[in-house]
């Protein structure tokens, strides 16, 4: 008896292959992402309610490391396929026109979206470099990393201004790549519409602009002395 081989529709098996399909995975890892971007600045900003707050924090997260490693793996994956069809597309992109224009015009394209290729990965060095300091050490200044203390360490790592502009200037990275992958998503996901377009953009770009506001006044405020150490 002969088995049966179950096949998968061809249009299926080669959609993520298509420029859509791409731009599909970008939306649905840029979603992913966004959750994070959200979650974790819900997080750190619980440091203007003292050490006792952000630590305790810090160690709820630690009692579930099957579920804090289901979601760095889930993160990993994201941020590798967000990079990887952003990586592809422009490829694509660069291949479709071999010859440049004699002279680029920009009229229709918002500085976030002329930026957004190198953004990407410049935050993400900035990841990268933030996981170093903050979550594993190696790279803390002045080797005052302590085990387990989050708001020691956020204090001591942004009193190091050079840390401190680093931060900063990739937030506003972030606050532009967020607005034009925010309003992106939509018009992928193909909500895009004149009447309502510009809302999206006006939303995405508030949404950015908070983010932003948020993360960089933790540095702001260590440099000024309101959070200090204990």
């Amino acid at each position: 008896m002969s088995a049966t081989a179950v096949t998968l529709p061809p249009g299926s098996l080669r959609f993520w292959q298509t420029t859509v399909g791409k731009k599909a995975v970008m939306a649905v890892t840029g979603v992913i992402l966004f959750g994070f971007v959200v979650g974790h600045l819900a997080g750190n900003l619980q440091i203007y309610e003292g050490p006792k707050k952000l630590n305790d924090y810090a160690a709820l997260l630690r009692m579930h490391p099957g579920l804090l490693w289901s979601a760095r793996i889930t993160l990993l994956a994201s941020v590798f396929l967000h990079i990887w069809s952003a990586y592809v597309l422009w490829v694509g992109h660069r291949e479709a026109r071999p010859i440049g224009y004699v002279k680029k015009v920009n009229e229709n394209s918002s500085y976030a979206s002329r930026t957004m290729y190198w953004s990407g990965p410049i935050v993400l060095a900035f990841v990268i470099f933030h996981l170093l300091n903050l979550t594993f050490g190696a790279v803390h200044p002045g080797g005052a990393f302590v085990e387990r203390d989050v708001y020691s360490n956020v204090v001591t790592g942004f009193q190091f201004w050079p840390v401190s502009a680093f931060y900063i200037v990739a937030m506003i990275l972030l606050c532009l790549h967020l607005y034009h992958g925010l309003w992106s998503v939509f018009n992928t996901l193909g909500f895009s519409h004149p009447v309502y377009t510009t809302w999206i953009k006006r939303i995405a770009k508030l949404i950015a602009i908070l983010i932003a506001v948020g993360n960089i006044s933790i540095p702001v405020a260590v440099l000024a002395g309101f959070i200090k150490p204990v």
